[in-house]
């Protein structure tokens, strides 16, 4: 898995703390950029406190992804407060063959892992022998398997981040979507440190919103994310 921050908003704090003093200020447009550092981080604190955390939709963040299954993007793309572009299975072929990931479970039982991989041979076998035979891209890639790579481009604001966190970051989420969750925390707070403040799953700030599905280690995952 491959995560790059391609683009986000130049100076994505001083945006949303500008975009927050006009709410309480009786100044115009151009007394927004009068305030100091110290004063956006304690606006900025002020703000998450208070869950106005409408402001923080001026700040966005252009993803590249890559590395990642199919089975991620069908999850990915139900964020939709959101923008995304996927390398196609209709104008892109793989004809020499395409890469796949190996779930850890099936990885860890040697004999599963080459069922498993026999099985994607069988299925690059059969789109080759497809494409060799005049089939279409578009029509070939109906073999392809959800465990196929893809690759993606997404945009999204800090506010649907945080939100995307607070569900995917969390121990119950799929796998493979809470690595790439996490990693993505990771490279935005280095941008956006007091956006991203106390940002990741649900039990990070309260109890476990997760009821009787919890994975009852909540202090361990806060653990982890205080180092992140």
């Amino acid at each position: 898995m491959l995560v790059t921050i391609l683009a986000h908003t130049p100076e994505p704090e001083r945006v949303v703390a500008m975009a927050a003093r006009l709410c309480y200020s009786p100044e115009g447009i151009a007394a927004l950029r009068t305030g100091e550092p110290e004063a956006d981080r304690q606006l900025i604190a002020k703000i998450m406190a208070l869950g106005h955390v409408s402001v923080l939709e001026h700040a966005s963040f252009t993803i590249g992804i890559e590395g990642v299954s199919r089975a991620l993007s069908h999850q990915l793309v139900r964020h939709r407060i959101a923008s995304f572009s996927q390398q196609s299975q209709r104008y892109v072929a793989f004809d020499r063959g395409f890469s796949y990931q190996v779930p850890p479970s099936i990885a860890a039982e040697e004999e599963l892992a080459r069922e498993y991989r026999q099985l994607m041979a069988a299925a690059a076998a059969c789109y080759g022998r497809l494409r060799a035979a005049g089939v279409p891209a578009e029509d070939a890639r109906f073999v392809l398997p959800n465990g196929a790579d893809t690759r993606l481009v997404m945009t999204m604001n800090a506010r649907e981040l945080r939100h995307f966190f607070r569900l995917r970051c969390c121990r119950r989420a799929q796998w493979e979507i809470r690595r790439l969750a996490t990693e993505i925390l990771r490279q935005v707070k280095k941008i956006a440190p007091l956006l991203f403040e106390q940002a990741g799953p649900g039990c990070l700030a309260g109890a476990c919103p997760e009821g009787e599905m919890s994975c009852g280690e909540a202090a361990a995952v806060r653990r982890e994310f205080a180092d992140l």
